[in-house]
């Protein structure tokens, strides 16, 4: 069952899902409203509730960006293990953002290929949900539902 995350005090197993080396998916809307789903690496800073993509400036899901911030998710997953972060995002292009998105991604990740074209799509995080193994407290309910 999925949990609203808080994320003003998000659980230590959370933050290290984050940490751990992991592929994820985008989200983004295309003109028409329906969803555009890719792979890709993220990063998360919690302090600063900013999840980062980087990526080439010609993709798709920067396309669907360009028009100003829109609605994004992005989500993880690891066997039984899943958050997904939302948010709104919008595309960077500027030298300082770019690089300290790659540095952030080579920490996580590896670093990654040269890309002259290379923006980051910064994900202002507003919400997250996950599965009960990121609940603070394992005593508590697992959400198990009655079948009444």
């Amino acid at each position: 069952m999925a949990k609203r995350i808080d994320l003003d005090n998000p659980p230590d197993a959370f933050l290290s899902f984050w940490r751990e080396r992991h592929l994820c998916t985008l989200t983004t809307l295309r003109r028409d409203g329906t969803p555009h789903v890719v792979p890709v690496g993220v990063t998360y800073d919690a302090e600063a509730r900013v999840a980062r993509v980087i990526t080439g400036k010609g993709t798709r899901k920067v396309a669907h960006l360009l028009d100003g911030p829109g609605p994004v998710a992005v989500c993880q997953v690891d066997g039984r293990r899943w958050v997904t972060l939302e948010g709104r995002a919008t595309v960077r292009a500027d030298r300082d953002s770019v690089a300290d998105a790659e540095r952030r991604y080579t920490e996580r990740y590896k670093a990654p290929r040269a890309n002259p074209d290379r923006v980051v799509i910064e994900i202002a995080v507003t919400r997250a949900t996950g599965n009960a193994v990121f609940d603070p407290d394992p005593d508590s309910d697992s959400g198990a539902q009655s079948a009444g």
